[in-house]
This record gives C-alpha cells, sequence and structure tokens, in this order.
C-alpha cells in the first residue's frame, strides 16, 4: 500500500492527494473533502450520507405537526377542565359564606362578647 503523499487526486489527476475518504477509501486533494461529524470525507459520499438521513428524516417529521397539534388541544382542554371545575365549585359556595356574612356574624358575636 503506498503512503498518501505519492497518490494522486481521484477527480484531479494533476494534484497530490491529501485525505483518504474512509467510506469510498480513495484520495482526494483539498478541494474534493470536507469534514463531516469530525471525519474527512469526499463530497460524493457526503451527498450520499445527506440523501440518507433526509430520507429517514422526512418519514420521522410526517406525524410532528400532528403531534403538535395534538398536544395542544390536550392542553387546553385540560385547562378549561380546570377552570371550569373551579368555577363550578366557587357557584356552589352556600350564600352565607360570602362577602360580608361572615364577617357581620364575626363582629355580632365580638360585639357580644364585650
Amino acid at each position: 500500500m503506498t503512503s498518501v503523499a505519492l497518490q494522486r487526486c481521484w477527480n484531479h489527476h494533476t494534484r497530490e492527494a491529501i485525505a483518504r475518504c474512509p467510506e469510498c477509501s480513495r484520495s482526494y486533494c483539498r478541494e474534493c473533502v470536507v469534514e463531516h461529524e469530525d471525519r474527512i470525507i469526499c463530497s460524493g459520499c457526503l451527498a450520499k450520507l445527506t440523501a440518507e438521513k433526509e430520507k429517514t428524516s422526512s418519514t420521522t417529521w410526517t406525524f410532528r405537526p400532528l403531534l403538535r397539534f395534538c398536544a395542544t388541544l390536550m392542553g387546553i382542554l385540560v385547562a378549561w377542565l380546570l377552570y371550569f371545575s373551579l368555577g363550578r365549585m366557587l357557584l356552589s359556595v352556600p350564600d352565607e359564606w360570602h362577602a360580608d356574612a361572615i364577617w357581620e356574624k364575626a363582629m355580632s358575636s365580638f360585639d357580644e362578647f364585650q
């Protein structure tokens, strides 16, 4: 196996190779390689990797808007039920407990005590 310094670029035969792509095992010059996920790979392999990721990520993103909509709808429903039940509880409080009724009873018992 020859060293990378003696090899030539796969795309540009007049240029010296500086790196070997771990995906296709071909040697490339500086213009033909890029760094991707802490690896130096050729542009052809990068295009293949990104095409595969886009294909897999497009299937996972199809249900995200639907899930987001359902979660928002459930949040609104839970908040509505919470405030509705709180309102019903406040409406079920007897009239004797409202506003001045408790204080009037307390003050009248206080006046009788003195």
